[in-house]
């Protein structure tokens, strides 16, 4: 019981260290209520987890059965966020809009789960004097502890979230871009003046003002929010570009998870977190000292991690994201047969432009971009289609490469690019790796969010010799093609991590590094032809791509029987077929059909696949 003793020993300086940093905006905080109302959920989220928490106190509960569970808070922001329709009211935190949300304010923060740093502990309730406080979703009490042996010590999970690698710019909506431009014109304003103040009014979009919780936010001195604007797709060939998640120009964010099952949270998912936002550097303040004016018990990890650079945001509700959730909009129907068939010959004669006239590439092409890891037999990723375009040159790929790279990054939320060259295998670090020195999973190229898109370009692939960092990351690579999971290095040991990235490699000859599924010698009969695509039809492949890849399929009795005969004869026909072609058949058999709109295969679209795979075979000769 030592450790305990240590621990409430602890506390209780830290609640003595943070009672007078906190004293002026107590006294605020109660002058506002003697005038307002008791709490607003988006400009003082506290309020409500106290008035909650006070409520539930009255009401006879036991603070010691509140330990790992909920007693009303998250209920009132799930009312507040969803069923009142606030959830858009709440700024995203991102590099931009960290420069003037207020702590202690409810913000949202969309990223994929990149590390988990284990749990905290921290003083979840206690008293004060003859009145129950918590410290649930804050760093620094806001009263005083004192010595009251009544204290309740909770756990708190800690991630360490980062956006989502590879994500697009057009992934946010129009309205977040407006509020974005809106906060860029109140720096330069503030450029100009030279006004060091960061409580300079800032006109809002109209249904932003119009909420009554905003215009507290604005009285306070916040601004509207806006999200992130980045282009994460790694372009050109400079080796200089692969830098690892943690270099790049984004805003990673510490998210403390309460009252969570641990199989809710996985490594590499995207989630969007709300919660109260903290920034106070005192928490982190002199690690000499034992970090007296903070909770948590995790020092030795997060003193890597400081406030200012690494927010922390105290999550009340998480959900889960798909593809879907990065889309603007959808059509107001359902996905009808006639609006897929029509949306699906539109996308088609645009991959059809793009590569040059070359239909058979396109088909493949499409194909491909509808491609999901949906089931998995033993060692086998079911679903997948990997594609190779042979016959590029270094020459032709600047061109249609280029093309098909700028395509694919405005038709997919996650996209990355590698120029796969001797150096770059023999020096990037394409797996994660475990630092034991500071606690931390340190990222690798590889480490990405299912439904991404890699472009591997080996047309600068030249004769070279790998080292054992190049001969490893090889390995890798055909790994993730192959089965479709990255080796995660934990020094003492190595475990395989699922994955779900579609692959499609540029080269002059079938790749033997990354081996695809599908390898298709690219003809194109005309140059590649730029198109300026409206944006209600890049909206409506989008949707198209993300909506029929995530259909279910099935293969009535009847098509079975067929599908069985024909593999049967392609099998007799040509011994070379393995077991992998005829199952990469039906992955194109599925594919096909849910192009179509379609959740079983048809005698027709069967019909569609086999005659593509001859054609396939007749360029390969």
């Amino acid at each position: 019981m030592i450790w305990r003793e240590n621990l409430l020993l602890h506390i209780k300086l830290a609640a003595t260290a943070s009672a007078s940093l906190n004293s002026q905006s107590e006294r605020k905080e109660r002058e506002s209520e003697m005038v307002g109302p008791k709490y607003d959920c988006l400009a003082n989220p506290l309020g409500a987890v106290r008035l909650t928490f006070e409520k539930a106190i009255a009401s006879g509960a036991d603070p010691a059965s509140f330990d790992g569970k909920d007693w009303g808070a998250v209920d009132l922001f799930r009312q507040f966020l969803f069923e009142d329709g606030a959830l858009s009211h709440v700024p995203i935190l991102n590099p931009t809009t960290i420069k003037w949300v207020q702590p202690n304010t409810l913000v949202r923060f969309r990223g994929m789960i990149q590390d988990m740093l284990g749990n905290e502990f921290y003083a979840g309730a206690y008293k004060d004097g003859s009145v129950w406080r918590t410290n649930k979703f804050m760093d620094v009490c806001q009263y005083p502890m004192g010595s009251s042996p009544d204290m309740r010590i909770w756990e708190r999970r800690l991630l360490y979230c980062v956006p989502v690698p590879g994500q697009n710019s057009w992934t946010e909506s129009l309205s977040e871009v407006a509020m974005n431009k809106t906060s860029q014109q109140r720096e330069k304003r503030q450029r100009m003046e030279d006004d060091a103040s960061n409580h300079m009014d800032l006109v809002l979009v109209d249904e932003f003002e119009s909420s009554p919780s905003v215009k507290k936010m604005r009285e306070n001195g916040h601004a509207s929010p806006s999200s992130q604007s980045k282009d994460s797709v790694i372009e050109g060939t400079s080796n200089t570009n692969f830098v690892t998640n943690a270099e790049r120009n984004s805003l990673p964010c510490l998210v403390k998870i309460y009252d969570c099952p641990e199989s809710e949270l996985k490594l590499n998912e995207v989630f969007e977190f709300v919660g109260v936002l903290t920034l106070d550097s005192d928490v982190m303040a002199d690690k000499n000292d034992q970090d007296e004016s903070s909770y948590g018990f995790i020092e030795d990890e997060l003193v890597h991690l400081p406030p200012e650079k690494v927010p922390r945001l105290h999550c009340l509700i998480h959900r889960k994201l798909d593809v879907n959730d990065f889309l603007h909009s959808s059509p107001m129907m359902e996905p009808k047969p006639q609006l897929v068939k029509e949306t699906r010959e539109s996308l088609l004669r645009h991959l059809t432009s793009i590569l040059g006239n070359d239909g058979i590439a396109a088909h493949l092409m499409l194909l491909h971009l509808l491609s999901r890891v949906h089931a998995r037999i033993d060692n086998v990723a079911v679903g997948k289609l990997s594609l190779n375009l042979t016959c590029l040159s270094k020459e032709s790929v600047s061109v249609f490469g280029n093309q098909i790279r700028l395509s694919v990054q405005n038709l997919l939320p996650f996209t990355q690019c590698i120029p796969l060259t001797v150096n770059y295998l023999n020096t990037a670090s394409l797996a994660p790796k475990k630092d034991y020195q500071t606690n931390r999973l340190i990222p690798g190229v590889l480490q990405l969010a299912d439904g991404s898109h890699l472009i591997i370009d080996e047309t600068q692939l030249e004769t070279g010799t790998l080292n054992s960092t190049g001969v490893e990351n090889a390995r890798l690579l055909k790994n993730l093609m192959e089965f479709q999971k990255v080796e995660y290095n934990f020094e003492y040991y190595k475990m395989e991590m699922i994955a779900d990235v579609q692959m499609l490699i540029l080269s002059e000859g079938k790749s033997n590094i990354v081996p695809a599924d599908l390898v298709i010698p690219f003809q194109p009969s005309s140059a590649a032809s730029f198109e300026v695509v409206p944006a209600e039809t890049l909206e409506a492949w989008r949707w198209y791509l993300a909506s029929v890849r995530s259909l279910p399929h099935s293969i009535e009795s009847d098509m079975q029987k067929v599908v069985e005969s024909d593999l049967v004869a392609a099998r007799q026909a040509d011994r070379s077929l393995g077991g992998q072609d005829l199952s990469r058949l039906l992955t194109m058999g599925r594919l096909m059909s849910a192009s179509f709109g379609e959740t079983s295969l048809s005698l027709e679209h069967w019909q569609m696949v086999k005659e593509l795979e001859r054609l396939r075979r007749e360029r390969l000769k």
